[in-house]
């Protein structure tokens, strides 16, 4: 292990020669968005967003908890980039952010090239093992 990232040696050394799609976002950009997406309030969140814009307010009367715990969610959601909250009057509006969501995927996408690679090799490891 690399003692200053949570990545292996090989891997850290491989992402500088092999520039990824993903160096657009810093370690702890991903680790922000998965942190988020780990919770299922907040997928649901980032789900209604998409599809309309809602207060905190509006949210908050959707859930079986207080505005305060509401709000500490879209403010997760808000710092990984998956919604966007905007001051209109007095009142906070919450929209998801589609750009952020298709590069998720991309990320997403990315991870499965590596382990179907990973995969591949170990398929190819075993048919050399065999009689």
């Amino acid at each position: 292990m690399n003692p200053r990232s949570t990545q292996p040696r090989e891997h850290a050394q491989g992402a500088q020669q092999n520039a990824a799609p993903a160096d657009d976002l810093t370690e702890e950009q991903v680790n922000r968005i998965f942190r988020a997406l780990a919770d299922a309030t907040r997928r649901d969140i980032v789900r209604r967003t998409l599809t309309r814009e809602a207060t905190i307010s509006q949210l908050a009367g959707d859930y079986d908890m207080s505005f305060a715990a509401v709000q500490k969610h879209v403010t997760a959601l808000v710092a990984a980039e998956l919604i966007i909250k905007e001051a209109r009057g007095r009142e906070r509006v919450i929209r998801g952010n589609p750009q952020r969501i298709a590069r998720v995927r991309e990320l997403l996408g990315e991870f499965e090239q590596i382990w179907r690679g990973r995969m591949d090799r170990m398929d190819a490891l075993f048919a050399e093992e065999r009689p």
